[in-house]
């Protein structure tokens, strides 16, 4: 590959999901691999295969600032990884099955979408969650790295990530992160980000090796994105410390949601007025919280001061 083969319009699309990552602790290959297929026309099997190898790269960054903080469940992280890393494989077996087929391209759109739906789902719910869950720590004791691990559910719970991983390259972030806060309420904030991206670096990287016997990785495409990705990642969580993030966490479950319609199939017109009409909902809430003044929702780093609860939810 010669510097003649990045794509500096894709570098730029990985740099504002990058942002977005930082910002908000939320997107990842939900916004990545969909704008690979709609803006980039990037083939499905492309843009699933590449995007798991750009993860795999950039997740030990964010890890690495939380296993130095100490944030990091490592019990939690053996649970998740003894389910997480067959459930990629079998993922990516599957991915490979579907390869062969006459309708692979249609096949792979139509569950990215579906995980995008879930992804959704599961960032609506993990808001309502967290805010439980905060009225809880309020009267509880928080509990660190050393909490009791539900042994079966966890396992279980990254069986289903892996798979998800595996056949699509959605799934990492947002559904272990919604469903650790169902299973351990009092984790702390800074721990549950850590483990969630600790986690998520074996499986990913042996989802990427998986993905790289199958030869559907654009090594341009993995190296523009990270040109992007890496200093967004960076800037969007310096950029937290000083912005919660909390209306363009709705604006992305609305873009995610109409390129999950459109992925699914259904016309722009529709996909595209979804996405105005709750961009436009989300504004006007935006200048009402504005208006009235709305305090950020602080919350603890791995560095040990008190920052917005998405400062150091690089995921």
């Amino acid at each position: 590959m010669d510097l003649l083969s990045i794509d500096p319009a894709l570098a730029l699309g990985g740099l504002i999901a990058g942002l977005m990552v930082g910002l908000t602790g939320m997107g990842g290959a939900a916004l990545v691999t969909p704008m690979l297929v709609l803006v980039f026309g990037v083939s499905p099997a492309v843009a699933v295969s590449s995007d798991v190898v750009a993860s795999a790269i950039m997740k030990p960054v964010g890890a690495m600032v939380h296993i130095r903080a100490r944030t990091v469940h490592w019990g939690l992280v053996a649970w998740l990884s003894a389910g997480s890393i067959p459930g990629v494989l079998l993922g990516t077996l599957v991915f490979a099955k579907v390869l062969g087929t006459d309708a692979a391209g249609d096949t792979i759109r139509t569950w990215v979408g579906w995980v995008l739906i879930l992804a959704v789902l599961a960032m609506i719910a993990k808001i309502w969650v967290a805010r439980r869950a905060s009225g809880m720590r309020a009267a509880l004791l928080t509990a660190g790295t050393d909490m009791p691990v539900r042994r079966g559910p966890t396992l279980l719970l990254g069986v289903f990530v892996g798979l998800l991983v595996g056949m699509t390259s959605v799934g990492s972030g947002s559904l272990v992160v919604t469903t650790m806060l169902l299973l351990y309420p009092l984790l702390r904030p800074s721990i549950l980000v850590g483990t969630d991206l600790t986690q998520a670096v074996p499986m990913l990287i042996a989802g990427a090796i998986a993905h790289a016997g199958f030869g559907e990785i654009s090594i341009a495409v993995v190296v523009s994105l990270l040109i992007g990705q890496i200093p967004g990642v960076w800037i969007g969580a310096r950029m937290s410390s000083r912005y919660d993030g909390q209306a363009l966490r709705w604006l992305l479950m609305v873009v995610l949601a109409a390129t999950a319609l459109k992925l699914l199939g259904v016309a722009t017109l529709v996909a595209g007025m979804i996405a105005i009409a709750g961009t436009l909902v989300v504004s006007v809430l935006y200048v009402r919280e504005r208006w009235n003044g709305q305090p950020e929702v602080a919350t603890d780093h791995p560095g040990g001061r008190s920052v917005p609860a998405t400062a150091s939810e690089v995921s």
